[in-house]
């Protein structure tokens, strides 16, 4: 289902989405809605593809601001999208689009986006402020502080941890995400909750639990995960499965 969406009755006027791999036009190793602008696809597919998921949830296309995702931990204040056509040849994103992992914006009516195949999109919302953030949390990320730079960036436009609502979407579970010894030391050193098994019994990270417990810290307490694995769901892309793949989407926005 293109856009599949999770709202929020109890928050007025804020809006959560995520995406699946099904209802685009791309062709086999994207197939089919890769909203994703550097992994290969044909430019175009990928442009009618975020059209027909912005149609679908009911925003429109040009008022969506994408990033250049790197792993960092760095969030731009927006209000408004990127001024350059996207997809030149040879381009990631737009022309000076900064490399940023996290987007911040008080426009209402503005939607922000962030791209993911298996790392964790986070999405935040303060109604109350008018501020919503995006944010690009892979195990880097995560470990740089993405995550609290994010509600950080949110605070200096007015909002209040309190009253931000985090969703966090589909992602690869700690029960997926392998890595080496020496990896998962490193990343619970800096962050216990990420500390993870397999489910064949070997050492693995989990980026979610990881961000949710940065988000408890920092004292967002309305917040809800996705119980989707990526690498286990074949209704949606995942990097550590397939390599050659598409990119799901997250957005958030404010009426």
């Amino acid at each position: 289902m293109i856009g599949q969406r999770s709202g929020t009755s109890d928050v007025s006027g804020a809006h959560f989405a995520f995406t699946d791999r099904w209802g685009g036009v791309s062709a086999v190793p994207y197939e089919e809605l890769n909203l994703g602008g550097a992994v290969g696809d044909d430019p175009a597919a990928v442009r009618t593809n975020r059209e027909l998921a912005a149609k679908s949830l009911g925003i429109d296309a040009d008022r969506v601001v994408w990033m250049n995702q790197v792993h960092g931990n760095l969030v731009a204040e927006v209000d408004g999208p990127w001024t350059v056509p996207p997809f030149l040849p040879g381009a990631r994103e737009p022309r000076h689009t900064p490399p940023v992992d996290g987007l911040v914006t008080a426009t209402r009516g503005l939607a922000l986006a962030v791209l993911t195949a298996d790392c964790v999109p986070v999405l935040l919302a303060d109604p109350v402020a008018g501020v919503v953030a995006a944010a690009h949390a892979g195990r880097p990320g995560m470990v740089a502080g993405i995550v609290p730079a994010a509600v950080d960036a949110m605070e200096s436009l007015g909002a209040d941890p309190s009253r931000i609502v985090a969703r966090t979407g589909p992602a690869v579970c700690g029960r997926c995400y392998e890595v080496p010894e020496e990896m998962r030391a490193d990343v619970a050193a800096v962050e216990p909750a990420a500390y993870a098994e397999t489910s064949w019994g070997t050492p693995a990270v989990d980026v979610a639990a990881g961000v949710h417990a940065q988000l408890e810290r920092l004292g967002v307490r309305h917040r809800e995960q996705s119980p989707v694995c990526t690498r286990e769901s074949a209704d949606h892309f995942s990097y550590r499965r397939d390599r050659t793949t598409g990119r799901l989407a997250g957005y958030v926005w404010l009426d």
